[in-house]
């Protein structure tokens, strides 16, 4: 079995990120893929967005943080929009009012085309990404493993292990170490660059 990996080398993230920017421009997916990256979400959680949890329909703005009770665990989870995210979602709202589709407070934020009340299946959202990765030589990107991207990028830029626990809501840290990616080039790093 072929385990997902988070997309490691940033070159190859900007790449994934831009496909449904550049080479096959889809609003809505580039949004899939970019809310993916920033908020570490499954994919679960991320289909059953609708437009009220990002956008504030009282004062026509994107909101600051998205609440939800996360599918598996059942925890609540409080989640900052960043500038990147909140980017994303303005150019897909835009888009939809170019179109004379501004959708409403119920409506999936990942709708079926046509079926505004219904959101996109996981295995779209899977061909979707799957599609998108093809542009770069990782092989078994998933919805997961942007998940998993978060984190790893996140560890990188010292975010501490024990925190990124936290965001995930795992129950062990084991758990937390697998989704960082962590693999012999890593732990290289480490031992090369600490000179006592």
């Amino acid at each position: 079995m072929n385990m997902t990996q988070p997309v490691r080398d940033l070159k190859e993230l900007e790449l994934l990120q831009m496909y449904y920017r550049r080479e096959k421009p889809n609003y809505r997916n580039y949004l899939l893929i970019v809310l993916s990256l920033n908020t570490a979400l499954r994919i679960s959680d991320l289909l059953g967005l609708k437009w009220r949890q990002v956008y504030d329909f009282q004062k026509k703005e994107i909101r600051t943080h998205l609440c939800l009770t996360e599918q598996k665990t059942g925890k609540r989870s409080r989640i900052f929009l960043n500038e990147k995210v909140q980017h994303a979602l303005k150019e897909y709202r835009n888009r939809l009012a170019e179109e004379k589709k501004l959708p409403k407070a119920e409506v999936y934020l990942f709708c079926r085309r046509g079926q505004e009340n219904a959101p996109i299946s996981r295995t779209q959202a899977f061909r979707i990404i799957k599609e998108a990765a093809g542009c770069i030589p990782e092989k078994s990107v998933s919805c997961h493993s942007l998940r998993k991207t978060f984190g790893y990028h996140a560890w990188q830029q010292g975010v501490s292990p024990a925190l990124l626990m936290n965001i995930y809501n795992h129950s062990s840290f084991q758990v937390t170490q697998r989704y960082l990616g962590i693999d012999q080039d890593d732990r290289d790093r480490v031992f090369r660059k600490i000179l006592l």
